[in-house]
Order: structure tokens, then sequence, then C-alpha cells
């Protein structure tokens, strides 16, 4: 199940056994909160609630807590931090335990992976496996629905649909970074009750999307030496090429599929931008608008690929410094279109 649906979900039954699978720490941490509040409703879960590392935890030990009832609750809970290791070390015992679990244990595996093949996956209920997986870039769109959504119950705050959009393009996918940002965000507006997307960028402050768009839209203004000067500088600052890489993909596939839309399916640009995936918020749609027209169709066409070619060549494929792969990557965007055209 997926962690956003199992923390919307009413009337959630107590499970024996839950794993809380994926990489995200602000989904696994509001996910174990809601696990907590469904075993033992409002009691006190300081004498309820056990947490221990996966790696010096031993089974004895977990069993003996789940099999003892604490005081002033109806269960207690054990939840087991970076417990990919116990699950491997202890697979046995703990498909045994699922098979007839503690009637006043709630069991919590926090794990990276928990693969659907194995005995123990396939012995617990899809209510019981919690994916708290945040999408990857080029699905950021998806967290769309739970920011405004996030901003309303957690903040008390309208979040427009153009800001949340603008949010997440300069964020990221981090939840934790998100509400962190949505926090500060609402403290600025004050008693205003929405946050609009001139809010959000007057106010989130300097990252690496941030940088993205300051490098596109010197592209898109036709200032090459500009876009390879802010480069140059973040390269100075410390910054590893993969990490600039990261959002600027994310960015950079936006454009090439919207050079597939208008280029190559005839679709006006409006509808285009739309279908790619590129924020309603005018001031983003003009410089993608610009970046559009300064690239042109020629390039976009090729520039999955070259995203491909990089990808492979930071990864040790190409013998080029990884800070000049990612200058002629700048470059080939950035070269006047006139002479593309006479190449």
């Amino acid at each position: 199940m997926d962690a956003l649906q199992f923390l919307n979900a009413k009337g959630a039954k107590r499970q024996p056994v839950y794993a809380l699978v994926g990489d995200e720490p602000f989904l696994k941490r509001h996910a174990r909160e809601r696990i907590i509040s469904v075993a033992i409703g409002d009691e006190d879960p300081e004498f309820a609630v056990n947490v221990y590392p996966g790696d010096k935890l031993d089974f004895s030990t977990a069993r003996n807590e789940l099999e003892t009832l604490p005081f002033l609750a109806p269960c207690r809970v054990v939840i087991v931090e970076g417990a990919d290791a116990f699950v491997t070390a202890n697979r046995s015992a703990l498909e045994a335990y699922v098979a007839k679990p503690s009637s006043v244990g709630v069991l919590v595996l926090d794990v990276e992976t928990f693969p659907e093949n194995t005995k123990l996956a396939k012995a617990l209920p899809d209510t019981a496996k919690i994916a708290c997986k945040a999408p990857p870039s080029y699905k950021l769109h998806d967290l769309q629905p739970w920011l405004v959504g996030w901003a309303k119950s957690a903040h008390k705050k309208k979040l427009a649909p153009e800001a949340a959009e603008l949010l997440l393009d300069l964020v990221g996918s981090s939840m934790g970074l998100l509400d962190q940002e949505l926090g500060k965000l609402a403290v600025a507006v004050g008693a205003r009750p929405e946050i609009t997307a001139d809010d959000v960028e007057r106010m989130v402050g300097r990252s690496k999307a941030a940088d993205v768009f300051r490098i596109l839209d010197a592209i898109g203004d036709g200032k090459p030496g500009e876009a390879l000067s802010i480069v140059e500088e973040l390269f100075s600052e410390g910054e590893d090429p993969m990490a600039i890489m990261g959002p600027l993909t994310a960015q950079l596939r936006k454009l090439a599929a919207l050079g597939r839309f208008y280029f190559g399916e005839k679709m006006a640009l409006g509808p285009a931008m739309d279908a790619a995936g590129v924020p309603k918020w005018d001031k983003i749609r003009m410089g993608t608008e610009r970046q559009v027209r300064r690239i042109g169709g020629r390039r976009l066409e090729k520039l999955t690929d070259w995203l491909v070619e990089i990808n492979l060549g930071l990864k040790g494929g190409c013998a080029l410094p990884e800070r000049v792969q990612v200058e002629r990557l700048i470059v080939m965007l950035a070269r006047p279109l006139e002479a593309v055209k006479r190449n």
C-alpha cells in the first residue's frame, strides 16, 4: 500500500506486523506515528513503544517484548530501525512469527527493500506493507495533490497550484524539505490565507534546482557565457557534477518532452507545456518558451540521447573530466541556433 493512501485511510485496523519499505524518512515517520496511533490510541507511547537498531537486535529480545503487555495500553509496539539485516538474519523466525503472531504486540520493520517474491512478504497483507517512496524527479507532479492538501491540513494555508508546481521544481521530491519550506512560507505570509508562486520564488532558499533555473534562463536569454559562469560558480563552491546534473536532467527531460509534443506532434505550445508537465506560472512558462525557441527542434530531438550519454560518461564511460562533460553539454545547448543550422 502506498504510504499516502495508508495515512489517509479511514478506520485502519491494527496489523500484528508492518513493513515500512523505502527511503523517504518523512513518509516513514508519519506512517510510524499512524501505526502507533492505530495500535494504542490515545495512550502514552512512552511505556508502550520500544525502538531498536536492526543491526544489534536479536529475535528473542524482540519476541519477548512483543509478548509483554504494557501498563495502561492495549498492546506493545516494537519498531526495528534499519531492519534489512535483521530480516535477513531472522527470516525463518519472522516467517514463523507472522504465521502465529502475538496478540498483544505490533512489530514494525523499517526496511529499505522488501522483495515481494519472498515468503515473508507474501505472508503479509498489502495493508501491512507500506511503500514509503517519493516519486522520481521526472514524476514530481504526482506529489502536487499531496503538497496542496498538506499545506491546508498541516500549515492551515491554501497553496496555489502554480505555487505547488514551482515549489516541487525548486525543492525536489524530499517530502521533509517540502514540509520545512511550507512551514517557512506559512510563517512568512502571516495572516494571508494563500501562498502564491511569487511567495515561493521570493522566499524559498537557493537550491541546486534554483541554480538550474538560472542556467536555463541564461540559455533562453541567449547568454551562453552567463550559463557557463553559473556552472563555474557552482564548481568553485565545491558542487559535485553529478549533484548539478540531477536537477538539470529533470528540467531538460521536460524540455525534451515539450520538443516532441511541439515540434514533433505539432501541438500548440500551451497544451504541449501542459503535456510535458511545465508549471503553469506565467514566469516559468515565458522562460520555457524562450528556451524552446532558443534551443530549437533539432537539438531538443537529440536532447534525450545527450542526457543518456552524459549520465554514462559521469559514471566512468567517458575519459573527459566530469566538469568538462557538464560544460560541454551547456555549450551544446547554448550555441546560437544559427550556428547549429549551419552545421
